[in-house]
């Protein structure tokens, strides 16, 4: 007589857990899980971050300029230079002047073969030579000039400025006068002087040269040289 098989109707927890095969689970596996150090999480530190690196690439500031030693030398502007001290000279004031010969010097000045004018120029450029103007007014002298005035000499010189404000003070307050009043007595006596010692220079050496008075002398041939 067979055995009858039962009819399964319903799972059979049993029946279920007789086919599967047990697995057996590593030795130590649990150890090494229970073992295994957990991750720790990362200490997170403050970062400071610079504001210029911060800045997008087009808004940071364009780095100067380093000229080299060759641009630097020719680009350098050149040292100043300190103007040189210059000696002030004193102040002077112009002053027109008008000189001529005496009446007395007349036939001399004829006579020696030199252009009267030469002679009297001559002498005015001496007189004025290292000459100055001094404070103290001299009265013009009385002595009658030459009406010739082809001979005249005319001519601009400068004078002290201080000394000419102290005679204005002193002779002429109202600043009425010619300055050339103010200067003249101290003036025309030396230019007169001046055409005698040439004249007479003339005279001696028409004397060495053996001409006479009215012939022309080697002097009117240079009258600068006077």
């Amino acid at each position: 007589m067979r055995k009858k098989i039962p009819t399964i109707t319903r799972p059979d927890p049993a029946y279920a857990a007789s086919l599967r095969p047990e697995v057996e689970e590593e030795p130590g596996r649990k150890e090494v899980q229970r073992l295994r150090p957990v991750p720790e999480l990362a200490s997170v530190e403050p970062v400071v971050v610079d504001d210029q690196a911060a800045l997008p690439a087009r808004t940071l500031p364009a780095p100067p300029h380093q000229p080299t030693q060759e641009t630097a030398g020719r680009a350098a502007p050149p040292a100043m230079a300190w103007p040189a001290r210059t000696r002030r000279s004193p102040a002077t004031r112009k002053i027109d002047i008008r000189v001529n010969a005496l009446e007395r010097q007349e036939e001399a000045l004829i006579d020696c073969g030199v252009d009267p004018a030469h002679v009297i120029r001559a002498a005015l450029r001496r007189a004025v030579k290292n000459w100055q103007l001094g404070p103290d007014f001299v009265a013009p002298s009385e002595e009658q000039r030459t009406r010739i005035t082809e001979w005249r000499a005319r001519t601009s010189l400068a004078v002290d400025a201080g000394a000419v404000t102290t005679l204005l003070r002193a002779h002429d307050p109202l600043d009425v006068l010619s300055k050339w009043t103010l200067i003249r007595g101290q003036l025309e006596s030396r230019v007169w002087a001046e055409i005698d010692a040439i004249l007479g220079e003339i005279a001696e050496r028409n004397t060495q040269e053996g001409r006479e008075p009215s012939e022309p002398s080697s002097l009117g041939e240079t009258p600068s040289s006077l």
